[in-house]
């Protein structure tokens, strides 16, 4: 394939709604740097994080920033799941890399050294995947070897790779029993399945019309969305508890968590500010997660899996890049199982 000069590209201006979603044709391509390399995206899946960051919901200040805290600037490309193939490298990347077919790793660590705790992320910080070409660090170009499809796989980085990480940081085993909310989510189905795979007891909390896909993943049990766990289950259930959706019940899910339990989240969509009792957290000897930096060695296992195919691609709907407001529209309705996927070309 010929680098192309220009490219068409799905340009974010600034906060709002639907409107600021530009379809542009004269988007020039960045050259590739000595580290990096030109990728042509072949699909990219809609995540919560594209809406958050155009709706400007992260912003918990008059400071306009991004999921990482790290100051926002439009335009943008938006577009966190990147998969495609390598089209042109830098001086210093090998020559050979050119036609490897990739996933991006979202969290884009090499500009800042590395940091603990810091990344730079694609479609927030960074220019992203709604575009033809994304030019990229080389060392987070993972090479993947599947069968899959290019669609099929661009619903992997962002959703599977925050699932992979909180499992990581509450080390997820055999012996544990885990309640994972919001599963029928790019996140939480992707938590059901990686949980599953490491041999835990899983417990999933969807709307009943999606308990059978659950299911099909490999849950033991899928609860309502409204129901009480600990009434349904009993109090002291659960090993672990993968939240993404937060709001006014979770305090009962702490309850739900047997003494010396973990709880990680990495998303509210029920709500940001709940109520927390100290004495459940101190007397029950819990520990808290929040997962938004991916671990550095987390990326390579979600590879891996998928090479293994001990995980499964959930595409919901698939929309050419210009029809991407109906994309989120989808997106937003959430009536659906697993992933929205775009292709620009």
């Amino acid at each position: 394939m010929v680098l192309r000069e220009m490219m068409t590209a799905v340009v974010t201006s600034g906060h709002g709604g639907y409107e600021r979603l530009e379809l542009r044709a004269n988007v020039p391509v960045a050259l590739p740097g000595p580290g990096e390399v030109v990728i042509a995206i072949a699909a990219a899946a809609v995540n919560a994080t594209d809406i958050n960051t155009r709706i400007g919901w992260y912003s918990q200040s008059d400071t306009d920033t991004g999921w990482t805290g790290e100051q926002l600037s439009f335009p943008r490309i938006q577009g966190i799941d990147a998969c495609g193939r390598i089209v042109a490298v830098g001086s210093q990347i090998d020559a050979a890399r050119i036609g490897q077919r990739v996933l991006v790793e979202p969290a884009i660590r090499e500009p800042l050294g590395w940091e603990p705790h810091r990344a730079l992320y694609l479609g927030s910080e960074l220019d992203g995947a709604f575009a033809e070409y994304l030019t990229v660090p080389s060392v987070h170009a993972w090479a993947v070897h599947s069968d899959m499809t290019d669609v099929e796989l661009a619903t992997f980085p962002c959703s599977y790779g925050t699932a992979e990480n909180l499992l990581t940081l509450v080390a997820i085993t055999a012996r544990d029993t885990v309640l994972v909310t919001g599963a029928s989510g790019g996140v939480g189905s992707a938590a059901v399945q990686l949980a599953v795979a490491r041999g835990a007891r899983v417990v999933a909390v969807a709307a009943e019309a999606k308990a059978d896909a659950i299911r099909n993943l490999g849950a033991c049990e899928v609860i309502g969305r409204d129901d009480d766990p600990c009434v349904i289950l009993g109090q002291k259930a659960f090993d672990v508890i993968i939240d993404v959706v937060g709001g006014p019940s979770w305090p009962r899910l702490l309850d739900a968590l047997r003494p010396g339990g973990r709880y990680a989240v990495s998303g509210a969509i029920a709500g940001a500010v709940v109520p927390l009792d100290l004495r459940t957290l101190y007397l029950k000897d819990l520990t808290l997660h929040g997962g938004t930096i991916v671990e550095p060695a987390v990326f390579g296992s979600l590879i891996q899996r998928i090479e293994r195919r001990e995980i499964m691609p959930l595409v919901a709907a698939v929309f050419p890049l210009r029809e991407i407001v109906s994309a989120q529209q989808l997106f937003e309705s959430k009536r659906f199982v697993g992933k929205v996927v775009l292709t620009p070309r």
